[in-house]
């Protein structure tokens, strides 16, 4: 299985999942989640980013790093599992998992569909009619 039909089919599990944490879907938390992302764009300028969306159980984002990837997943992992920990008032639990997945992407036309895949990534497990509907993803107007 090449590495872009295991993204899929493991994103495909994530969209479809019906038990675990969907923390991500208490709009406190996502909003955290999406100031963060933001915060290393504009402020931080850890990477420049592209497109995002924060899912019930799991967040999209396409970057070009400007630092090294495995400082800039943890800078923003640490940040929001000490936030999210404390909203949800729980200590000595992990919020998000060890695991990240990377990818390169390769040409123009990979980056699209990248883009495109993440601002319908709602549309396709049913959350939003359309990607401009759905208020946790780069394709809702900021407002």
């Amino acid at each position: 299985m090449t590495p872009g039909k295991a993204f899929l089919a493991m994103d495909g599990l994530l969209d479809a999942a019906t038990s675990g944490p969907v923390f991500l879907s208490i709009p406190e938390i996502a909003n955290l989640v999406v100031d963060a992302i933001r915060y290393r764009d504009f402020n931080l300028h850890h990477y420049a980013l592209h497109s995002w969306v924060v899912m019930p159980n799991h967040v999209h984002v396409l970057i070009t790093p400007l630092i090294p990837v495995s400082k800039l997943m943890q800078s923003l992992k640490r940040f929001t599992a000490t936030e999210a920990n404390r909203i949800l008032q729980r200590t000595g639990t992990p919020f998000w998992q060890d695991e990240s997945y990377d990818r390169l992407v390769r040409d123009e036309r990979e980056f699209q569909r990248i883009a495109r895949y993440i601002e319908m990534n709602p549309v396709f497990s049913g959350m939003a009619s359309r990607p401009d509907e759905f208020p946790w993803s780069s394709a809702t107007p900021i407002g």
